[in-house]
C-alpha cells in the first residue's frame, strides 16, 4: 500500500512540475498572478467532468446559442432570428440599439459581425479553419475522446499560437467511432 501511495505521489508531482513549465514558458511575459491563476483554473477542471479538463456540449456547439435564447428570454433579453438589420442605432458615437424592419432592439453593448460595421473594425489578421473527420485518436494523446493540442506561435514562425480541439462521438456530434478535429 505505501509503494503504491509513493507512486501516486510521484506522479503527481510530475504533472504539477509539468503544467507547470508548459504554462510557465507560454506565460512569461504575463504578471505573475495571471499565470498562478491559469495554473489553478487548469488543475480544477481536471476530472471534473470526465478525462478532460475541456467543456464541450452534448450535441455540438448549437446548443449554445440555444441556450443563449433560453437565457436571453428568462431574463427579458431579445434574441432575433432571421431579421434584417437595417441600421444601427447610435447616440454619442456609442451603438445603442438595432433597427429591424420598424423596430428597434435598444442594447448596452453590441456583439455582431464586423460586417455589419465595416467603418468601425480594420483588419488585423486572417483565421484559417479545417475541419476534419477523422477514424481514430490523435496520437499521443492517451486515446482521449476529446483534447485540445496548443503550438506554440515562436515553433511555427507565426504571430499566434495554432489551436486544435478534438472532439467525438462521447460528445454526440459525431457517428460512433469517428472523431472531429477542428
Amino acid at each position: 500500500w505505501y509503494y503504491y501511495y509513493d507512486i501516486i505521489i510521484i506522479l503527481f508531482y510530475y504533472y504539477c512540475y509539468y503544467i507547470i513549465i508548459i504554462l510557465v514558458l507560454f506565460y512569461l511575459d504575463q504578471p505573475c498572478l495571471d499565470t498562478i491563476n491559469r495554473i489553478k483554473l487548469y488543475s480544477e477542471s481536471l476530472a471534473r467532468y470526465g478525462k478532460s479538463p475541456y467543456l464541450y456540449p452534448l450535441y455540438g456547439l448549437g446548443e449554445l446559442p440555444q441556450g443563449f435564447a433560453r437565457l436571453s428570454a428568462i431574463y427579458g433579453g431579445t434574441y432575433m432570428l432571421n431579421k434584417p438589420v437595417d441600421e444601427l442605432v447610435i447616440e454619442d458615437g456609442r451603438v445603442v440599439g438595432v433597427r429591424s424592419e420598424g423596430e428597434v432592439a435598444r442594447c448596452k453593448q453590441l456583439l455582431c459581425d464586423p460586417s455589419y460595421v465595416p467603418e468601425r473594425v480594420r483588419k488585423a489578421g486572417q483565421v484559417i479553419r479545417v475541419i476534419c473527420i477523422l477514424s481514430h485518436v490523435i496520437k499521443n494523446t492517451n486515446d482521449a475522446n476529446s483534447c485540445q493540442i496548443i503550438i506554440p506561435q515562436n515553433q511555427v514562425n507565426r504571430k499566434s499560437d495554432i489551436y486544435v480541439c478534438l472532439i467525438s462521438y462521447a460528445h454526440n456530434v459525431a457517428a460512433q467511432g469517428k472523431f472531429i478535429a477542428i
